[in-house]
């Protein structure tokens, strides 16, 4: 598939046609007016056949079109799904949902606390599409036992996922890429090996990124609390006990069996780093074992948990970007924004710019990952972010940090904008309850603005002010006041006699306006 050239004289016509093509398939996923599976389809299919007309050779070969499809993130979502399925019969996501519950003392806001706290910390551990699949059956159950609306809890557990997960280098897709895209010695095999001395590793994006994350959850609940204040208020109660012996563990022999593959799928992903085995055939090798180890005549079952509509949604819209990719559609922004950061003046030390260069890139990539899924925005800020230091003169590292947060963060700006979210609407579409692109972007849009707007803050400190040596400092003092925040937010609601859940985000507008007007009284009286 990398062969492919396009035609002398036609590139700023395929940019074009390339743009249009990504403006009618999101006008027919915003819309509604076909499935979001059918629109990729469609999208892909035009595009196909627009970029066989402006290449040399031809597009339209089954082999061309197979290795535009990230095989890697197919592989992975099958297999997850596939286990998921099959621990899914066990009973213990619906334990799991009781257990959170008898947590939560029946207050709905405390388990939302916990829900998305959960989700938020295997998401930095798990990639989150994996954690999504895990939680998603467990907050359905949840719901319907509850009588609650399942799609305000699905979302909110996607955006923490998307925040968790930026966390780590394993947690989110677009880190996973730039773990491996942008390391040291990925680095010294492309033009820019001068620059090899900045490559990332896995310590590096919890040092430099989890710090800046911890900066965004408590302000990430309080928007979530005020955006579904009426979803999330009042108290569910019910009966613990008949809960525990309705909603049980199945089969405790399965389980056992079942959970040690799903361990040590888990602990593949994590010695990714070292094993190098891609993480798609670590999950299809665990799938093979679990459907093995189960029910070796009977596939129908564990097979019918597989989101095929979710998959044939990724397929779709992996050949529509990558043929604009091809046409020259992604590198036409990646130029635009290394212009963009040119036309600062180098300023004292060269700070001027480094500011620009992290704002313009980390804004650049929250926005665009909103619109494209994130995973082939990243592969392709991959080589710029390379081509951007190398010709603006701006250091490498905080670049790649300012791509990592831009992705990961990005991806809850739109329904499409994460893998994550896609699956999770998938999941919650086939069991009855539709999430439209409208209601996820009221949502997750404020949340990916609200987030980024506390990065920058956080990257401005520790690269910019921090740049000669003070970095470290910086980052502790950021946890610091972070943790004092939560310390003594949650001190004061306590003292007001709430649970921990309402305590963080304890906002008492009315003791904050009467102190507002007891200053504006002062000063009236005074003047």
């Amino acid at each position: 598939g990398e062969d492919l050239t396009l035609k002398d004289g036609v590139k700023s016509e395929a940019i074009l046609v390339g743009l249009f093509i990504l403006l009618a398939v999101y006008a027919l996923i915003i819309t509604e007016a076909v499935h979001r599976t059918l629109a990729a389809a469609l999208g892909g299919l035009v595009a196909v056949i627009a970029l066989n007309h402006y290449t040399e050779e031809s597009a339209l070969t089954l082999r061309a079109v197979t290795t535009m499809i990230d095989w890697e993130t197919i592989g992975l979502l099958l297999g997850m799904m596939v286990m998921v399925g099959v621990i899914s019969h066990t009973g213990v996501f619906e334990w799991f949902a009781v257990e959170a519950y008898k947590k939560s003392g029946g207050s709905i806001w405390s388990l939302v606390v916990i829900l998305c706290s959960v989700t938020a910390v295997l998401s930095a551990f798990l990639d989150n599409v994996t954690t999504i699949l895990l939680l998603t059956p467990v907050t359905i159950q949840l719901a319907k036992v509850l009588d609650l609306k399942p799609i305000p809890l699905l979302i909110s557990e996607v955006l923490f996922s998307n925040i968790g997960g930026a966390a780590t280098m394993i947690g989110d897709p677009p880190n996973i890429m730039i773990g491996s895209g942008l390391s040291e010695s990925a680095i010294k095999n492309t033009e820019y090996s001068h620059l090899a001395a900045d490559g990332v590793n896995f310590n590096d994006f919890i040092i430099e990124m989890a710090p800046g994350i911890l900066m965004t959850i408590v302000p990430a609940f309080m928007f979530i609390r005020w955006f579904y204040a009426d979803e999330f208020s009042g108290k569910r109660i019910r009966d613990v006990a008949e809960l525990e012996s309705k909603y049980g563990i199945k089969d405790y022999k399965m389980l056992t069996t079942s959970g040690i593959i799903l361990c040590l799928v888990i602990l593949g992903f994590f010695l990714h780093p070292i094993t190098h085995m891609p993480v798609s055939w670590i999950a299809l090798g665990g799938s093979v074992l679990m459907l093995l180890a189960t029910n070796r005549h009977e596939l129908d079952e564990p097979l019918e948990e597989v989101e095929w509509t979710t998959l044939l949604f990724f397929a779709g819209l992996f050949v529509l970007v990558h043929s604009l990719q091809y046409m020259g559609v992604i590198s036409f922004i990646g130029e635009y924004v290394q212009k963009a950061i040119e036309a600062f003046p180098e300023g004292q030390d060269g700070l001027v710019r480094l500011t620009a260069a992290i704002l313009i890139i980390l804004w650049v990539s929250a926005i665009a990952s909103a619109f494209i899924d994130n995973i082939p925005y990243t592969a392709t800020m991959i080589p710029i972010v390379l081509q951007i230091s190398d010709g603006t003169g701006v250091d490498l590292a905080p670049l790649i940090w300012a791509l990592a947060f831009g992705a990961c963060l990005g991806g809850n700006g739109t329904l499409i904008g994460a893998s994550a979210n896609v699956v999770m609407a998938g999941m919650s579409e086939e069991a009855g309850y539709p999430v439209s692109f409208n209601e996820f972007f009221k949502a997750g849009f404020p949340i990916m603005i609200l987030t980024t707007a506390i990065v920058s803050f956080y990257m401005i400190l520790v690269y910019v002010v921090g740049a000669d040596g003070g970095a470290t400092a910086w980052k502790l003092v950021c946890i610091g006041v972070t943790m004092f925040g939560i310390i003594w937010q949650v001190s004061r609601g306590r003292s007001k006699g709430k649970n921990f859940a309402d305590s963080l985000v304890d906002d008492d507008a009315e003791e904050f306006m009467d102190a507002v007007d007891n200053l504006v009284d002062l000063v009236v009286r005074n003047v």
